[in-house]
Order: C-alpha cells, then sequence, then structure tokens
C-alpha cells in the first residue's frame, strides 16, 4: 500500500493564490497613480491651484484696495530689499511696495491675478467647447470633414495679434456702452481669444475621431441602430478625454499669455483695471530704478504657464492608457 501524497505537494494546493486576491482598481485610480508619479505635474498643479486660490480668497485676507492712491507712501520698495540696501524706503504694511502714484502691489497682484485668470479660464472652456464640436463633427461626419477643415485651415493663416487689436478696437466702445468698462473688455478679450485659439483642438480631436470610428467597438454599435449621437456621446467622447484635456490646458497657458500682451499694448482692460500685463506695461518706464515692479508679474505670468503646461503633460501621460500601464 502506497503513503499518500503530502499535502504540500498536492497539485491544487500549489495552483492556490498564497495572498488574498486585491480588489479591482477604478480607471481613475489609476489614472491618480500614474499622474502623482509625474513630479512636474504634481507641482505645476499645485502652484495652479494655490494661485487660483489666492486670487480668489486674497482680497479677504487683504483688504487693501488695488486702486487706492497714497502719494504720501509712493515708490516703497519691496520689504526683502531691506536685506542687500539699507538705504532701500520700505513698510511692513506695503510687504511688495507701492508704485509711483502709492498704491500698493501685493493688492495689485492679487486683483490682476484675478482678472488674468479669469480671461484665461473662460476663454479656454469658449474654445475647448468649439474645437471639440469641430473636432468632432469633422471627424465623425465624411460630408463636413472638407468644409469645417477648409475653415480650420483659413483661420490658422490668419494672424491673430493684428486681428485682435483690429477686433478690440472695432467692438471696444459699443461693449463699454452696454456692459461697462470692465465687463465689455472682459467679454470682448474672452471672446475673440476664444473663436482665435480653438483650431490645434479642433485638428487633434478630428484625427483621434477618425481612428476611432472605424474601431469594432462603433461599428457594433452602429449595427444594433445606436444614433450618431449617443455613439459620440458614450464612445467617442471618452475616448479623446485625453487630448482635449491636453488641449485645455495649453488653451489656458494661450489665453493668459494673450490677455497679458493686449494690456501690455494699452488695448485690454481699462488703465485703472489691474492685470498682470498692466502692470508689466506700467513699469516699464522706470524698470532699471524699480526692477522689481517688473520681475513680480512677470514671474507670477511664466510660472503660472510653465505650471499649466507641465500639469498638461502629466495629464496626457496619465490619461494615456498605453502610457499609463508602465
Amino acid at each position: 500500500m502506497t503513503d499518500p501524497v503530502p499535502s504540500s505537494l498536492l497539485p491544487i494546493e500549489a495552483l492556490q493564490d498564497k495572498e488574498p486576491g486585491k480588489p479591482p482598481r477604478s480607471q481613475w485610480a489609476d489614472v491618480w497613480s500614474q499622474f502623482r508619479k509625474h513630479k512636474g505635474a504634481m507641482l505645476g498643479g499645485g502652484f495652479l491651484v494655490f494661485v487660483t486660490l489666492a486670487v480668489l480668497v486674497g482680497p479677504w485676507v487683504w483688504t487693501l484696495d488695488p486702486q487706492k492712491l497714497d502719494i504720501r507712501n509712493k515708490d516703497l520698495r519691496p520689504i526683502y530689499t531691506a536685506l542687500w540696501d539699507s538705504a532701500a524706503v520700505v513698510d511692513w504694511g506695503h510687504p511688495f511696495g507701492t508704485d509711483n502714484l502709492g498704491r500698493d502691489q501685493l493688492a495689485q497682484m492679487i486683483y490682476g491675478g484675478r482678472a488674468s485668470m479669469a480671461v484665461g479660464w473662460a476663454a479656454m472652456v469658449l474654445s475647448l467647447v468649439i474645437g471639440t464640436a469641430i473636432g468632432v463633427m469633422a471627424g465623425f461626419f465624411k460630408r463636413l470633414d472638407g468644409p469645417l477643415m477648409r475653415a480650420t485651415d483659413l483661420f490658422l493663416s490668419l494672424p491673430i495679434l493684428p486681428l485682435l487689436l483690429v477686433a478690440v478696437t472695432l467692438f471696444r466702445q459699443p461693449l463699454r456702452a452696454n456692459f461697462g468698462p470692465e465687463g465689455g473688455m472682459f467679454i470682448l478679450i474672452v471672446t475673440v481669444v476664444g473663436i482665435t485659439s480653438w483650431m490645434p483642438t479642433a485638428r487633434i480631436v478630428r484625427g483621434d475621431i477618425l481612428a476611432l470610428k472605424e474601431r469594432e467597438f462603433v461599428l457594433a454599435a452602429r449595427s444594433i441602430g445606436t444614433t450618431p449621437f449617443k455613439i459620440i456621446s458614450r464612445h467617442l467622447l471618452p475616448n479623446v478625454l485625453s487630448p482635449i484635456m491636453v488641449s485645455a490646458t495649453l488653451g489656458l497657458a494661450t489665453a493668459i499669455i494673450t490677455e497679458s500682451a493686449l494690456s501690455f499694448l494699452g488695448v485690454g482692460f481699462p488703465s485703472d483695471f489691474p492685470t498682470w500685463g498692466k502692470m508689466l506695461a506700467d513699469a516699464v518706464p522706470r524698470m532699471e530704478e524699480f526692477p522689481e515692479r517688473v520681475m513680480l508679474p512677470g514671474i507670477a505670468i511664466s510660472l503660472t504657464v510653465l505650471g499649466v503646461n507641465y500639469l498638461g503633460d502629466g495629464l496626457r501621460d496619465a490619461l494615456d492608457p498605453r502610457i499609463r500601464g508602465r
């Protein structure tokens, strides 16, 4: 009579898992896991959140009026200049100093960031909606592909900055009369920037839609009679989320730079309304004597745009399933 086989050698025992099974992870958990590995994206996203919260909550923390003139406290230097210049005139009540009219620079940075970020977000959303809609229609409906792409090529061939200057010159006064100086310029700048920056999004989305609409799951949806609207909303748009998110971040950076350029050229918001670009323009005549007046808004614009670009890079990698598994 043969001896029984030890339990440790039974085939059924060898096939059993030694560790308890892990619960399945959701898609967004995988996206977050990949995103947080991108150090640049984490830093960029953190700085963008910081700037957005600062311009939203800042006016309740730092209550000085950015448009208040205080001639007796004009031309104050930032607090940090006292570290290497003992003769610098500083005041703890104005940690970033004041300009030649006595306006507080920190308050102007906060309110200027609010204007610049508001224009950036609004113009980005407008350009994203227009670009996604045109890209989806051009990629999915063959009859519309030619006309929509020729219109996109036409917009791409237009000189953007001269077009912006012409639009501001033509429509500034009617919009100011109807919506006020600040409201009218906000609507005008957002509209003009939005309708002149949707073209890259449209081309990227169209290319992805052309590839996706020939995939098996789309053909299966068509075979069971699914309407084009449901195919686009349920099957195509979720699969082009990655390029749309990347285009959104790039559009935000472009809108901030465009608004700053318009304000720097003096055709943006009114002269007494602070924006980062307007602060740069006001500081140029005395930039050798007071370099911080150029550096502070310039650094804010540069770091915000750089953070947005890093955020878009990280979102692209996290939302792409081919990269997420690496």
